[in-house]
């Protein structure tokens, strides 16, 4: 990680854009791979079939977490992008990075639900890069602390979902619980490193678009 970021200081502008350019490319058009193995396991034939409606729910719950991991993704490389400290930048690369792992899954539990991801991941992934970027310039602690207030809704949000899932759906929930699992860390990670907490009022923003973003997510 170290050696890559060392190399990322000497791109210039244009090549720094090129490179969130492709990344973006690379997250919506649903080619990104995974790293550490499907939590959930390669499918079974005996697993238990999902009736219409609960296919359709657990697809609607896996789309809003894949729209989710769009968002983590470019709301990270946006706050790295602009984030003027090598330890901070470390962190928001490391946690960008096992998100892609929660990407792969996120779509390939969709093709097995034989669903289809957000149409408006392009619009999720820019507003997220943008305020990423306003999260990048308000200082360390503050950027980190977005990152902590961020992994902390998502939690609570796994946390539903956790609940929400059909009670047949086993593989779903594996990887929503794995991905739960993946956030908390995240935010720890982002408290040991010095975040601050966010005022009420933004913390409250947040969970209001957050709120728009499931919403929608769920049907579209």
């Amino acid at each position: 990680m170290q050696a890559g970021q060392d190399v990322r200081r000497h791109f210039n502008p244009v090549d720094k854009g090129l490179i969130e350019l492709g990344r973006a490319l690379e997250v919506l058009s649903g080619v990104a791979h995974a790293v550490r193995p499907n939590p959930a396991g390669p499918p079974q034939a005996d697993e238990a079939q999902l009736n219409d409606t609960d296919r359709r729910h657990s697809a609607g719950l896996m789309r809003v977490n894949h729209v989710g991991e769009v968002c983590a993704q470019a709301l990270y490389r946006g706050q790295a992008y602009f984030c003027r400290d090598a330890s901070t930048q470390a962190v928001l690369h490391a946690a960008a990075q096992e998100e892609v792992d929660h990407l792969a899954w996120c779509n390939d539990r969709l093709t097995q639900l034989n669903s289809h991801r957000s149409y408006l991941n392009p619009f999720w992934y820019a507003g997220s890069f943008a305020l990423g970027a306003l999260a990048g310039r308000a200082g360390t602690a503050s950027n980190l602390g977005f990152m902590a207030e961020t992994e902390a809704q998502v939690e609570q949000h796994l946390n539903r979902h956790l609940k929400a899932l059909p009670a047949d759906d086993g593989r779903s929930r594996a990887l929503v619980e794995q991905m739960r699992q993946d956030e908390i860390a995240h935010r720890h990670q982002a408290e040991a490193a010095g975040a601050r907490k966010l005022p009420f009022p933004l913390r409250c923003a947040m969970k209001l678009m957050s709120k728009v973003m499931t919403t929608t997510a769920y049907r579209i």
